[in-house]
């Protein structure tokens, strides 16, 4: 791993001050441009912005993206500099998802072992008791879904939209959204998008509470950095301790997420799963009751 130093101007209220810091996570075990630059970190004042850098790929969770935030993540919320977070995606897309190259590796250590890493800094996201804003900037689908989800509070671009995208694959839900989603929006509704796998656009994605508010695209990173700045400004003590008692408020997060990995391995090793990704590589409609 290697970190790169650079300045960057800020946006207004708040946020308006000059970049500290960004920093880039790079794989020293990998080659090509591909593998670098996966994850930037922007320091603004108080406000650290983390931003999934994979534009080509829609800011899918390749490997280089999940070690960049594992890296990451932990040190933001150790940071006592840092007092709120703002995470959005490269280009048009928040994030596509996860790497369906990445998945034909299948059988159950391997994907659970990988999960139960990439559960690490979902939970600290979490459970951190830093506020983190969802700067939703496009395409929210599948992983980017849980992802955009387990942060506090999510802005949607008005371009954006969301999707659970684990049916079509044959997966089960997993960075924790069997557990945020029905919190967010109850569960009826929560079956309803993680069942049928609809396409949710922003309006009503505000309407069932999965949006706090819809924000033109061209200003979604800086309306988001605007309310962090706000909320890092805040009471930090009482704000962290809000946050763990609103977490601890539907159970244990470690508990769900330990079954969650369970089931992701058992999903991932079906030829419902191997079917799935099959028809997504190829890009034909899966047929899941030819193989069950």
């Amino acid at each position: 791993m290697a970190a790169a130093r650079m300045c960057g101007a800020n946006t207004r209220a708040g946020a308006a001050a000059h970049s500290r810091l960004a920093r880039t996570y790079v794989n020293p075990g990998s080659e090509g441009e591909d593998l670098m630059d996966a994850v930037l970190v922007e320091h603004h004042g108080p406000v650290a912005l983390i931003r999934l850098n994979r534009e080509k790929s829609r800011n899918a969770l390749e490997p280089a993206i999940k070690e960049g935030l594992q890296t990451n993540v932990p040190l933001l919320m150790a940071d006592k500099s840092v007092r709120a977070l703002v995470l959005t995606g490269a280009g048009n897309a928040f994030c596509a998802g996860g790497d369906i190259r990445d998945m034909k590796e299948r059988g159950g250590p391997v994907i659970r072992a990988r999960l139960q890493r990439s559960h690490s800094w979902v939970e600290k996201i979490l459970t951190g008791e830093k506020p983190v804003i969802a700067a939703v900037n496009g395409a929210a689908a599948g992983a980017g879904f849980s992802l955009a989800m387990v942060c506090d509070i999510v802005l949607a671009a008005d371009t954006s939209f969301f999707k659970a995208g684990f049916p079509g694959l044959g997966a089960v839900p997993d960075l924790a959204l069997a557990m945020t989603l029905p919190r967010a929006i109850g569960m009826a509704r929560a079956r309803d998008l993680l069942l049928t796998n609809r396409r949710v656009d922003p309006p009503e994605a505000v309407e069932m509470g999965i949006a706090s508010r819809i924000v033109p695209a061209d200003r979604i990173v800086e309306e988001a950095l605007a309310l962090a700045a706000e909320l890092a400004a805040g009471p930090g003590v009482s704000l962290g301790l809000t946050k763990t008692m609103l977490n601890n408020a539907y159970g244990r997060t470690d508990d769900f997420l330990a079954f969650e990995a369970m089931a992701q391995a058992i999903a991932f090793d079906s030829k419902e799963f191997a079917e799935g990704v099959s028809a997504f590589l190829e890009k034909r409609k899966a047929r899941f009751a030819e193989v069950a």
